[in-house]
């Protein structure tokens, strides 16, 4: 190839780079380094067959303002963690509100079941939680200490293996989702019959209130972050069944990306019930205010990050697009 046919073959493409490079902060960074990979291949070709040329005078800056671009962007992007708690994630989390409520109403209808059902029939509660289990409850109660099943184990070895559980637990209810949502919903049945069983079952032994102040110091965060994956995976299985303005494969992978974010969002939740369950829950005797504190101060968190802070903080987006709407 010539250099002239060459660069009538590329010219387009470097002029679309010089554009990007100088509207970084909006394009794709994907988008950038996809770009820049090109670029590098036409300059190797370049200093290969017109090693003195201007093309290759002309590539060899570009390359290296474009390098400085990335490295600067690099730079700016350290912040990148912060601002995927403080904007990302809360602004993903509000576009998947109405399937984040309707999984509540799923888990909730689930709990109701799991009581009633357990009202009705003293062995369903066996059927849901294991012989074992309610066994082991049973003769704890006997003893005076009906939650001794969270002093059993050594607290690391809990922490992990209930951390990893949750994580997975969570994972599964949003992956679920591709089932046109049916997974999701059969996950958030499960979770909640198998909460209202076992709230019942201590109901009935006349423990609601004492072991709702046990079980909901991590229960809160634990509960509340598999309703949250339960929307995620709810919001895959509508954008596959009503996608919309895009097509079906497109709302999909769309869908999917801003489920795992809150995904990724839920594990810091996780490892914080995690660690309540092995190394706080198991000291039964702590006193009321510090165990109402914790559940409500948990509870607070949820409502204000998940809920309340997502729509102020949509609604100052709109007000800043509006006012930039006015001025141009």
């Amino acid at each position: 190839m010539t250099e002239v046919s060459f660069v009538k073959s590329r010219r387009d493409a470097w002029q679309a780079f010089e554009k990007m490079l100088n509207d970084s902060a909006r394009v794709s960074p994907d988008a950038l380094a996809e770009s820049f990979i090109q670029l590098t291949d036409d300059l190797a070709y370049a200093r290969t067959f017109f090693p003195r040329s201007k093309t290759t005078l002309y590539l060899n800056t570009l390359t290296g303002k474009a390098y400085q671009s990335i490295y600067k962007n690099r730079k700016e992007r350290s912040n990148r963690l912060i601002e995927f708690w403080r904007s990302e994630l809360p602004l993903v989390v509000r576009a998947a509100h109405r399937p984040i409520f309707y999984s509540l109403v799923i888990f909730l209808i689930a709990a109701f079941i799991g009581a009633f059902s357990t009202a009705g029939d003293d062995s369903f509660v066996r059927l849901i939680l294991g012989d074992s289990y309610v066994n082991m409850t049973l003769a704890n109660i006997k003893k005076g200490d009906p939650m001794a099943v969270y002093k059993q184990s050594r607290e690391l070895p809990m922490f992990l293996g209930i951390t990893l559980n949750n994580i997975r637990v969570s994972f599964f209810a949003f992956a679920m989702g591709v089932v046109f949502s049916f997974g999701t919903a059969c996950v958030l049945l499960y979770n909640g019959i198998m909460l209202g069983a076992f709230q019942y079952f201590f109901y009935k032994q006349q423990l609601l209130i004492e072991s709702a102040l046990v079980i909901w110091i991590h229960g809160t965060l634990e509960i509340s972050a598999i309703v949250l994956a339960g929307g995620a995976g709810l919001a895959i299985g509508n954008a596959i069944l009503f996608p919309g303005t895009f097509s079906r494969r497109d709302a999909f992978m769309r869908s999917a990306k801003h489920g795992m974010k809150i995904i990724i969002g839920l594990i810091p939740i996780f490892i914080v019930a995690g660690f309540l369950e092995s190394f706080v829950t198991r000291h039964t005797d702590m006193p009321l205010v510090l165990s109402l504190f914790i559940i409500f101060g948990s509870l607070s968190f949820i409502v204000w990050y998940f809920v309340i802070y997502p729509i102020l903080l949509e609604q100052q987006r709109l007000i800043q697009h509006s006012s930039y709407d006015r001025k141009n």
